[in-house]
Order: C-alpha cells, then sequence, then structure tokens
C-alpha cells in the first residue's frame, strides 16, 4: 500500500470524469488499497479515484465516529438510483485543504455500486454517510464543491485556493 498525492484545486485534472471500471484487475484493488491508506493519512472520509490523478469511477470513504472500529466502504462504478430530502451540512474536500463551506445536499439516496470482488450491491443511507457519498459521487463527474456555491463564495474559495501555498506537491500525509 502506499500514500499517494492529493490534487488540489485548480488542477484541470480534478474535473476529468471517471472511466467505467470493465474489470477490477489486481493493479485496480492495490489503487483501492492505496486510496483508503491516503484517505486515512490526508486525514479525509472520502477520496475519489480522480483526487490522486486516477481516471476511474472509484471512490471509498469512512464515517466511522473518532475512536470507533473502522467502517471503510468501496464504490465501484457507483449510481445514485434515488434522493431524498434536503439537508444543509458544513463539508470539507481533501481538494481544497482548509476549507468549509455549507452545501446543500440530498438528505438520503439510495447508492448502487460494486465492491471490490465485482459483486452489485444497493445501500439506503442518510446523515454523513449520504453527504460523503453525493461528494464523492460528484468527483467522479468533474464536479468540484465550489461548483455547489453561489457566485459570491465561489469567488471567494477560488481566490483562497490560488493564495494558497504550496507545500512541495500536494498533501499526502
Amino acid at each position: 500500500m502506499a500514500v499517494r498525492t492529493i490534487l488540489h484545486y485548480p488542477d484541470t485534472r480534478l474535473r476529468e470524469p471517471g472511466k467505467r471500471v470493465e474489470a477490477l484487475t489486481p493493479q485496480l484493488r492495490q489503487l483501492i488499497e492505496d486510496m483508503a491508506e491516503t484517505m486515512y493519512a490526508a486525514p479525509g472520509v472520502g477520496l475519489a479515484a480522480t483526487q490522486i490523478g486516477e481516471p476511474w469511477q472509484i471512490f471509498v470513504v469512512d464515517c466511522a465516529p473518532e475512536g470507533e472500529n473502522s467502517d471503510l466502504r468501496v464504490f465501484v462504478n457507483p449510481e445514485i438510483l434515488a434522493k431524498e430530502g434536503s439537508i444543509l451540512f458544513e463539508e470539507g474536500c481533501l481538494s481544497f485543504p482548509t476549507a468549509r463551506e455549507e452545501i446543500e445536499r440530498a438528505e438520503k439516496v439510495r447508492v448502487r455500486a460494486q465492491d471490490p470482488e465485482g459483486r452489485w450491491f444497493e445501500l439506503e443511507v442518510e446523515g454523513l454517510l449520504a453527504v460523503a457519498i453525493q461528494h464523492e459521487y460528484d468527483h467522479l463527474h468533474g464536479i468540484l464543491m465550489i461548483d455547489h456555491l453561489g457566485p459570491l463564495k465561489k469567488r471567494l474559495l477560488h481566490r483562497k485556493m490560488l493564495r494558497r501555498p504550496t507545500e512541495g506537491a500536494t498533501a499526502s500525509g
């Protein structure tokens, strides 16, 4: 396993949509392990393959509360089947270091995806896990947190990220 470099906004690779995974090769299984290690090292609750420059429709999330056992979930080729309700949630993003913005999301989602073995599953979730799934799903389609903001907040966050000092390349833990 390896900690990968996380791309930071405004890196144009963050806008590239992920490609559908046709076969879960040993290389893609290794990528999933690297993604989990990178997410935990950052630390974060979710990471999409596109955030580390890998063009695949894969993301990982772990919304377990601090001090509790890991609840790592892997989503390959995810599809959001249904959304219900509305919630305002203060989100952060590993590609927007130090930024926290209130984003409107669906309160509940039903998602269908494959696990690391290629088996399909469906989940209906709410709360932080629903928000994290929507956030990472957006990444797989080139949609970023900043895209959910109004014009003024978008401009302010854009400027903040441009002024942000770069530490060598990007944060990788």
